[in-house]
């Protein structure tokens, strides 16, 4: 059986260890924006590429190009070739410079020749089958597991032991450091405030924050859980994390756990 998978890798000014996955996708994905379809297709091609997000690639013939407006913005990358770029305008909603093209992409990146992508952002509803996915399309090879556990877990911010469990359960996600959830029972609530601060993942489903106050001291956005998670991920409902990266200890079976260094780490408001 001939593969669909094209494996591309380029290596471009020392980038060796670049690499770029093209696959067609065996889902119906769907794009809309200001009440249209802007893509429909059983056929796109799904882009996995090291340190960037998936992205949709959608045939031509898929997608509304009678509403696409060429413009100048061109980008250039170096192990796919030269994007071109068009506005996209519905009549009542136009979204500048949201979606893009290569028209002659290098050798090794031909499954996205004639293919559009669009910014995720920039359109208001995604959809794959019918339930409607966020904040990017997701990666068939990245794995979210959530395991029970007996480990003894206490969080120490400032001094302050400010959850102790003996029950909490691990959420093992590909490419990321190990999270513990902590049944809200074993941890400090009157210390926790409430945050505006609002989150989603693709993979978890919507996420609420809490920040931590140490009498005049306040740690913003330190804690956050999934109220509602998504089907999939059923078992961290209600539970809550705290950022280890942000300047939480975190201690396992009375272990010290060396804080990891992610995206999400930041300097702490006080």
């Amino acid at each position: 059986m001939k593969s669909n998978v094209i494996q591309q890798r380029v290596p471009v000014h020392g980038d060796a260890g670049h690499w770029v996955h093209v696959s067609e996708s065996p889902r119906h994905v769907r794009v809309f924006l200001g009440g249209e379809t802007i893509a429909d297709s059983k056929h796109a091609k799904l882009v996995r590429e090291a340190d960037v997000l998936p992205i949709y690639y959608f045939p031509e013939n898929d997608v509304r190009q009678d509403l696409f407006t060429k413009t100048g913005r061109q980008a250039q990358c170096p192990f796919k070739g030269e994007a071109s770029y068009w506005s996209i305008d519905t009549g009542g909603t136009r979204a500048e410079n949201a979606t893009w093209s290569y028209r002659n992409p290098l050798p090794d990146a031909a499954g996205i020749k004639n293919h559009f992508a669009f910014e995720w952002n920039k359109m208001d509803k995604w959809f794959e089958e019918d339930e409607e996915i966020f904040v990017h399309a997701r990666d068939p090879y990245k794995r979210v597991d959530v395991l029970p556990s007996s480990r003894h877990v206490r969080v120490v911010i400032d001094g302050y032991t400010v959850a102790d469990t003996r029950r909490p359960r691990l959420l093992f996600e590909t490419n990321h450091p190990v999270r513990y959830y902590i049944p809200q029972e074993d941890v400090r609530m009157d210390l926790l405030a409430p945050s505006t601060t609002r989150s989603r993942c693709p993979y978890k489903g919507p996420a609420d924050y809490w920040s931590v106050k140490l009498g005049e001291q306040q740690f913003d956005d330190m804690v956050w859980g999934y109220r509602e998670p998504i089907p999939e991920c059923p078992k961290i409902k209600g539970l809550l994390s705290f950022f280890h990266e942000r300047g939480a200890d975190i201690y396992v079976d009375d272990e010290e756990i060396p804080r990891p260094k992610t995206k999400w780490a930041r300097e702490l408001k006080q």
